[in-house]
């Protein structure tokens, strides 16, 4: 198979074999045969007539924010967006590729004193993957600001979803039933005061510094919230906040996060995650809802080929 990828993707940058726990926020996850990092759309589509042609998986993992790679790794190609990452504006309009920083790009917006992207200002991941799961904070969403997205479909074509035929829900888009890949998007904004922009943004980074336990790898929010409640007031209330599992735990600063303080691994968080949903609804009768995907083989599974 090498010497197919090296002469049908050739001037493609493919690692063969590659730890993908090297890329991922939460420092885990096993091998993939085949990571590509394509330039444009013209080399993401190669990538996928050539993994069609020959029968083999592919996805895309974004920037790997909110995601869990298990030990096993990944079969076939796991695409990654980081050159894929350009940002314009066009009057009050802004359109990024999918491998944009989310956070860069509500900077470019602040720059050019354009208001309703300062929700995101603090969510870390893509846009890609801020479309993919309706990314929001602090009451605002991708939801109310998208105009289009531009996705590429299992069959390595380009189509345009206009935003309302997304079906955005509490985290959920279409492209989650469909399996279209986001590859761009379009926002629309509004004229705003440069300085006002500024300080609702520093007012947001704040109480996200404050909150959330930035100094360790994690995938974010773990799980969604429940109606009515707060995850991490549930957890907490069941007494879970520090506990541990290998090298994963119940974050101390924010009990909706688990962070990575000791060279934890996938099964570590996996293991976490289900004491924690057990232990709540003994506790409190409410079953958690994991946010975070959790994707790939587990070690047992590859062991087992």
């Amino acid at each position: 198979m090498t010497n197919f990828l090296n002469e049908e993707l050739k001037g493609i940058d493919i690692r063969v074999d590659e730890p993908l726990k090297k890329y991922t926020y939460t420092k885990v996850g096993g091998p993939v045969d085949y990571l590509a990092f394509p330039r444009n759309r013209y080399e993401l589509s190669r990538i996928v007539k050539f993994a069609n042609a020959h029968s083999l998986p592919w996805m895309v993992l974004g920037n790997a924010s909110n995601i869990i790679v298990r030990d096993g790794g990944i079969r076939g190609f796991v695409i990654m967006f980081d050159k894929l990452n350009g940002v314009t504006v066009d009057g009050y309009v802004i359109e990024a590729e999918a491998g944009a920083n989310l956070i860069e790009t509500t900077r470019v917006a602040k720059f050019h004193s354009l208001t309703g992207f300062e929700f995101a200002c603090g969510i870390p991941g893509s846009i890609g993957g801020a479309v993919f799961m309706n990314a929001g904070a602090y009451g605002g969403e991708i939801a109310h600001i998208l105009i289009s997205a531009q996705v590429l479909t299992k069959e390595g074509n380009v189509k345009t979803i206009e935003g309302r035929d997304m079906k955005f829900g509490y985290r959920h888009s279409v492209v989650q039933d469909t399996g279209d890949v986001v590859i761009s998007a379009k926002f629309a904004l509004k004229a705003g005061d440069y300085v006002k922009i500024s300080q609702e943004m520093a007012r947001l980074t704040h109480l996200r510094e404050l909150k959330q336990p930035l100094e360790y790898p994690s995938c974010g929010s773990v799980f969604k919230r429940p109606l009515g409640h707060f995850a991490g007031q549930l957890i907490s209330e069941a007494n879970l906040k520090g506990y541990r599992i290998g090298g994963v735990e119940v974050s101390k600063k924010h009990a909706g996060f688990m962070v990575n303080v000791a060279d934890g691994c996938a099964k570590d968080y996996e293991d976490l995650i289900t004491y924690v949903i057990e232990t709540v609804e003994a506790h409190s009768g409410i079953r958690l809802e994991p946010e975070v995907r959790i994707i790939g083989e587990k070690l047992s599974d590859k062991s087992n080929e």
